[in-house]
């Protein structure tokens, strides 16, 4: 009898202990699954550290070499002027004439002007606001007979590229913010803000604040993250 009271305690103390076992792995399992899933936003205005300027000279003729020392010469104004205006030699490239014969195209064979041509001088400097400063002055090249052409093709384009300089500091604001959405859906769901389950950066975008200023970009990144809620 002794015996089976032994072995019938240490049965119920089996059964007690799985069952606190079970109810421990339920409530590890219900926990293991609640979690909040928030994203961070992180924007930055910066101006254009890098700018690409195309100037363009067009002209038309129909004797060959007198449109190509036309455009000879525009070209060395064009150079001229912006080496007054401060800009690097290092930073100047002049492309190579564009000669067109249209009396050889068959739907443009009546054309008055046999040829039409045009160069191209390009700045790429880091010195946005000098290149700037130029942009207006362009009709000073009248005065010298330059008329610089406008060529939707060819529009100036400036450029952010000094993006991994401000990653840190983005990317921390990012998952501040990210922290900050979590713990406030903690709170209002009378919860406590756990662990990290997973992060996620996203990619950073570099665009134009508006189209009037394109030399000021607007970067932004957002983080999603995922907390565990305690109890």
């Amino acid at each position: 009898m002794k015996n089976f009271r032994i072995e019938a305690a240490i049965v119920a103390l089996g059964l007690a202990l799985m069952g606190l076992f079970i109810k421990n792995g339920i409530y590890s399992l219900s926990t293991r699954d609640r979690v909040v899933s928030v994203r961070g936003l992180a924007e930055k205005e910066v101006k254009a550290d890098h700018v690409i300027w195309p100037v363009i000279y067009k002209t038309a003729g129909n004797n060959i070499t007198a449109v190509n020392a036309e455009l000879t010469n525009a070209s060395r104004k064009i150079v001229a002027f912006l080496r007054r205006g401060g800009i690097k030699p290092a930073d100047i490239s002049t492309g190579v004439p564009q000669i067109n014969d249209l009396w050889s195209n068959d739907y443009v064979s009546n054309a008055r002007n046999r040829y039409t041509a045009q160069v191209t001088v390009t700045v790429s400097s880091r010195e946005v606001d000098k290149v700037r400063s130029l942009m207006p002055r362009l009709g000073e090249l009248m005065a010298e007979g330059i008329a610089i052409a406008h060529d939707y093709s060819a529009t100036t384009q400036y450029d952010f590229t000094s993006l991994n300089k401000i990653k840190p500091g983005m990317i921390e604001q990012a998952t501040k913010n990210a922290r900050e959405a979590a713990e406030k859906f903690a709170k209002d769901s009378e919860s406590k803000l756990g662990k990290i389950k997973s992060a996620e950066q996203g990619l950073f975008t570099i665009e134009d604040r508006d189209s009037n200023t394109p030399y000021i970009k607007n970067v932004r990144v957002v983080t999603k993250l995922e907390y565990y809620l305690d109890n």
